[in-house]
């Protein structure tokens, strides 16, 4: 029986315990080989270590990271227990990497947003929260870490929950949020339960983690949507007349003898077969790779998507999105940019910035005239193509998108869709 997969990433302020607390994990579910056990030994020691392990090092892995302390790129790890597969995404917790954390965070099913006891609820762990929030995460683990430089108390623990709760409460679309006081630095609550926190009666970490129910986000509950990535012609002498469209199942099911429409051109026809490495299907589900064959011959591209006529997406060249801005150069009213939305790309022009949202406070500001690195808003674009999509709340697949300098390409920006 193959383990289900849950993805999960850590986001927090700086110093905040992040990378700590995914060592102790990989280290106390004894996830860790033996060969990087002594290296990050020999590079405790290096660090004026006192013998015991720092367990961030397994995840820091970039020089600068360890020579600083502090995390900069987003790490990604895989561990398994005997209950589920996991891959984590340890995302940045300084205010200059929010972009990296934006896209560690954009495939999670959990957040697991840390806060230290001593400093509280910070604005960069309200920032992350909120961005967890809007990238459509159902669930997030607030982790009180740092729990031993409190003397373990209740009455702090209840104090940050109460704390949090109330800003929790104001976030749009927020899902389940589950409450859990540790220590990373001594592994309390994190695998083993606290012996010194026995008036914790809820589930340690890792038992969260293996029992926390994602399946109502799984993309199989959704409108079929199989945008087509490659139109499949062999050219191999034998006269074949195979014509397929492979790409991957970006929600849904298909089955074959369904009628599809394909989107935005037009036009309808059934599902000849669905063919995969392992064989021909009778039926595939989302996330699976395939390729498609169409009962009509119809003229279909790259970047079209095909779909259940009963259940098309929007088509349109007006979008309305919330933009989180990535790059160090200014976005203003007038920009134009490459739009990369699932296997289509078309150029998009900004029409203007609705407002500017104050991660701090949740308000929003109001025709702000530009936006710089990091900065969250509602912009309206025009696309210079029709694009068939779904809102980021229905579907995340289909609902996001990035934007691209023509120039230099370098991705600027990720988008949600509103509308």
């Amino acid at each position: 029986m193959t383990l289900d997969l849950l993805r999960f990433t850590t986001a927090g302020s700086v110093d905040d315990g992040k990378s700590t607390l995914i060592g102790r994990l990989l280290f106390d579910s004894k996830q860790v080989f033996e060969d990087q056990l002594a290296q990050v030994a020999q590079a405790s020691e290096r660090r004026g270590g006192t013998g015991t392990l720092d367990l961030a090092l397994l995840t820091d892995g970039l020089r600068a990271e360890r020579e600083q302390g502090i995390t900069i790129d987003v790490a990604y790890r895989y561990f398994a227990t005997a209950k589920r597969r996991f891959i984590i995404a340890d995302c940045p917790g300084h205010q200059q990497y929010t972009r990296n954390m934006v896209t560690g965070a954009s495939t999670a099913d959990v957040s697991v947003v840390l806060i230290d006891a001593r400093r509280g609820v910070l604005e960069q762990s309200k920032r992350h929260a909120f961005i967890s929030a809007l990238l459509g995460i159902p669930e997030m683990v607030v982790a009180i870490n740092k729990m031993d430089l409190v003397e373990h108390s209740r009455e702090r623990y209840e104090e940050l929950v109460e704390e949090f709760a109330g800003y929790a409460q104001k976030l749009p679309g927020a899902g389940a949020v589950t409450y859990i006081p540790l220590s990373a630095l001594n592994g309390d609550n994190v695998v083993q339960r606290s012996e010194t926190m026995d008036w914790y009666e809820g589930p340690v970490l890792l038992e969260h983690l293996e029992q926390v129910e994602v399946a109502y986000d799984h993309p199989g509950a959704k409108p079929a949507r199989f945008p087509v990535q490659w139109v499949v012609r062999p050219q191999n002498g034998n006269g074949s007349d195979y014509r397929g469209y492979a790409g991957q199942l970006a929600s849904g099911a298909l089955r074959r003898g369904d009628e599809v429409t394909i989107v935005p051109s037009g036009g309808r026809t059934r599902i000849a077969g669905i063919d995969t490495f392992e064989g021909e299907l009778d039926e595939a589900t989302a996330p699976m790779s395939l390729t498609l064959r169409l009962e009509d011959e119809l003229d279909v591209s790259r970047g079209e998507l095909i779909c259940h006529p009963e259940e098309a997406p929007e088509v349109t060249q007006q979008l309305e999105a919330d933009v989180c801005w990535m790059h160090a150069d200014l976005m203003r009213p007038g920009g134009r940019f490459m739009l990369k939305h699932t296997s289509r790309t078309v150029m998009a022009l900004v029409e203007g910035i609705e407002d500017m949202l104050d991660t701090h406070t949740l308000e929003r500001i109001e025709a702000p005239t530009e936006l710089g690195l990091n900065d969250i808003a509602r912009v309206r674009l025009r696309t210079s193509a029709p694009l068939a999509f779904d809102a980021y709340a229905r579907n995340r697949r289909t609902g996001s998108f990035i934007l691209i300098d023509e120039a230099t390409n370098a991705t600027v920006a990720a988008g949600m869709i509103v509308g």
